[in-house]
């Protein structure tokens, strides 16, 4: 079992990574197994969660009760963390109940919002279900809900009391999930480690149709490295852990424009990369050799089309993002594949051009 630490002081916790660990989760967390545990899902995944999870709890004489919310990025607001509160209440839910976050990054991003307001704070465990969760949303403590405006607007820094990565989750989901956490996957070699970069870019086939089951787990677990050390860095995005958001300015303000589910948002951070490394080129950070060896990696995934873009509506998205500050937005760029920089430079024409080119 690979063992991966979050170190923050009094707040470390660790990332567990194999396949087969969701059988040991009473082990794992044994000194959680007198409390009271509720586990968030998704209808999509409950029968899972119900065949699984739930029956390893019963049989370790766990008590453990279960709350199901929608499908879908909508499910990320703040009627539906409403909801919730009040179906906690009626569990008597107390400061010791423990919260399972068991589902994708809609699940572990609501969980960690609703532990981290609930009686001013309750204990939770992430157990994603989706190889975009393992690798990305489920570490690092970044809870939150949508509004009308735009992604993950409302939230907390929040750390969970450990990530449980069971890549056999992953056997049951549809190859267009498997395609868009890829994305993420090349971000972090792209940020961080071309080896790695390179790597899965010669593998990407290989790790999508789950063909090699040891090249699966050694990339999860390697993601989880990259992002444990960023996040170990800077908790709070204050400085280092802004270069995880590649791809993602644009990302999200794709995602909003044309509506939330029309685009996975691996998707949209796919997009999203390729216009990052377009302007990192256009401002002489990223050589042409480099740009185009990006976005041939990205563009190996089965990408949907996107169609006409409505440049005015996604500009006013962008300069709406959490990453600006004093009028500016920090974006993620690109000084060679591997190595991530935080620009102010980037304005109105750069991303114009960008998106132009795609």
């Amino acid at each position: 079992m690979k063992i991966i630490e979050v170190s923050l002081k009094d707040r470390s916790y660790p990332i567990w990574v194999k396949p087969g660990l969701l059988d040991q989760i009473p082990q794992l967390l044994a000194s959680y197994r007198k409390r009271r545990w509720v586990v968030i899902t998704q209808r999509s995944v409950k029968d899972m969660c119900d065949g699984t999870l739930i029956k390893t709890l019963a049989s370790a004489g766990v008590r453990a009760s279960t709350i199901v919310i929608p499908e879908g990025e909508n499910a990320k607001s703040l009627s539906q963390v409403e909801s919730m509160y009040q179906q906690l209440t009626e569990l008597d839910c107390d400061r010791s109940t423990l919260l399972v976050a068991f589902g994708g990054g809609v699940v572990g991003d609501i969980t960690g919002f609703l532990a981290a307001t609930y009686l001013r704070g309750v204990d939770y465990v992430q157990v994603p279900t989706t190889l975009l969760a393992m690798i990305d949303s489920a570490i690092g403590g970044k809870t939150g809900v949508n509004l009308p405006q735009g992604k993950n607007l409302v939230g907390a820094f929040y750390q969970p009391e450990g990530v449980v990565i069971d890549p056999n989750l992953v056997e049951s989901l549809p190859h267009r999930e498997m395609v868009s956490a890829m994305a993420e996957m090349l971000k972090y070699g792209a940020i961080r480690d071309r080896n790695f970069f390179d790597r899965v870019s010669e593998n990407l086939d290989s790790i999508v149709l789950r063909e090699d089951d040891t090249m699966l787990t050694e990339a999860i677990a390697r993601c989880c490295e990259i992002k444990a050390e960023v996040v170990s860095r800077d908790e709070q995005e204050k400085d280092l852990r802004r270069i995880l958001n590649f791809g993602h300015t644009i990302g999200h303000a794709l995602e909003t424009t044309m509506g939330f589910g029309v685009l996975k948002h691996g998707e949209a951070v796919a997009y999203g990369m390729i216009l990052a490394g377009s302007i990192s080129r256009d401002l002489g950070h990223l050589s042409d050799e480099d740009f185009y060896h990006l976005e041939s990696a990205v563009r190996k995934l089965p990408l949907p089309e996107l169609g006409e873009i409505d440049s005015s509506s996604l500009l006013e998205t962008v300069k709406r993002d959490k990453k600006a500050k004093g009028g500016k937005l920090h974006f993620v760029l690109l000084q060679g594949l591997g190595h991530a920089i935080i620009s102010d430079q980037v304005v109105d024409r750069h991303i114009i051009r960008a998106l132009a080119s795609l």
